[in-house]
């Protein structure tokens, strides 16, 4: 990854901070996005001063659409992009509500493809694009509907994106995580009892009997962003501890 530039939205917490703790030490330059003033200031703290840090919130139509030009002021070119921005909110159907729908929507899908239109002039050629999805976005979890449907969108970006931009020189690929111990983790907006039962019952599921890490997903991301993958092309790669099998 050395001389690099990276790209990396939602780079203030977890998977987006993993990522680009690992890039920036291999020697990448790296610029991250956030939009939550305090989140922005932690990262801040963790990461070299190499690191370019931007605000600019991914659920903004106007953030997004101006997330190039805001690039380009430390940037002529990239050479990778990790559109990883996002929430979730968890609950049942009869108590989700419009502005829930609206707000994911807004950040897990609209966000990245409009980012995404607004860096492309940056791509180089050859250059690679992630983009974040889940598990939850090909299998069904109950109380996710909202959050399953973004994902879901995700997933099938990165296979029709994969085929428009190949041309360009630009790979598209998806990583998809499964129960990560990350802030978002910790932010479902469920009742205390049923965080609990949640947590419980992914860890059980998983092969390995834990949840994830945040670096294991960065190191993931690493590889399809690297030009290790030249030849990854429109996949999603799974980093979920054996859940979707179990």
């Amino acid at each position: 990854m050395k001389d690099k530039t990276i790209l990396i939205t939602g780079g203030t917490t977890g998977i987006g901070l993993a990522t680009a703790q690992l890039l920036a030490k291999e020697g990448a330059k790296v610029i991250i996005t956030g939009r939550n003033p305090e989140t922005l200031a932690a990262a801040k703290a963790l990461l070299p001063k190499s690191v370019v840090i931007l605000k600019s919130d991914a659920g903004s139509l106007s953030d997004a659409q101006a997330l190039g030009e805001e690039v380009k002021k430390h940037a002529a070119k990239l050479d990778g992009v990790f559109l990883n921005a996002g929430v979730a909110q968890f609950g049942p159907l009869e108590v989700a509500t419009p502005k829930q729908y609206d707000d994911m929507y807004n950040i897990n899908v609209r966000g990245p493809f409009f980012q995404l239109q607004s860096l492309l002039p940056l791509l180089a050629n050859p250059s690679s694009v992630v983009f974040t999805s889940s598990i939850a976005g090909s299998i069904g979890f109950p109380t996710t509907a909202l959050y399953s449907g973004t994902k879901a969108a995700i997933i099938s970006f990165g296979k029709t994106l994969a085929v428009e931009l190949a041309p360009r020189g630009i790979r598209v690929n998806v990583v998809s995580p499964g129960p990560i111990e990350t802030p978002i983790m910790k932010k479902l907006e469920l009742p205390a009892e049923a965080q609990k039962g949640f947590e419980e019952t992914t860890t059980a599921k998983s092969l390995v009997k834990r949840l994830g890490q945040p670096e294991e997903v960065a190191t993931a991301v690493r590889f399809l962003l690297s030009d290790e993958s030249s030849f990854v092309i429109g996949s999603e790669v799974i980093v979920d501890g054996g859940v979707r099998l179990s």
